[in-house]
């Protein structure tokens, strides 16, 4: 167990998705990237309902792959809102593992996202309180 990971998830679970052999690299492991997809998505959700309105991913601080997902795992993505800014929300994103066939649960990784609020322009508007 890494310095940062917990043994249960914080934040509210936004996103659960079945991992499917489409989504493998030449290992069998589910690829990085069609987790951190996920994630993205997942803060992008709750971030709309929390800046009422459109918002764009920015930035995401560095990203540690802990254990990898398997074909068959459920993908549990939980956010949990860290700041509001200005303009800008701060999520920190959880991905968990729910192993094929179990309820046991591993985290995959963790993240802190940063979403701008966006108006119909695509210009940076004012997060509502």
């Amino acid at each position: 167990m890494t310095d940062t990971e917990s043994t249960t998830p914080r934040g509210t679970l936004t996103l659960r998705i079945s991992a499917m052999p489409a989504d493998t690299n030449a290992n069998g492991d589910i690829f990085g990237g069609w987790v951190m997809a996920r994630m993205d998505q997942a803060g992008g959700m709750a971030a709309v309902e929390l800046a009422h309105g459109r918002v764009v991913t920015v930035k995401v601080d560095a990203m540690q792959f802990i254990r990898p997902m398997k074909v068959g795992d459920v993908l549990c993505v939980y956010t949990e809102l860290e700041r509001i800014g200005n303009t800008s929300l701060t999520l920190r994103i959880e991905a968990w593992a729910q192993r094929f066939q179990t309820r046991h649960m591993e985290m995959v990784t963790e993240a802190t996202f940063i979403f701008v609020a966006i108006d119909d322009n695509g210009k940076p508007r004012v997060v509502p309180r």
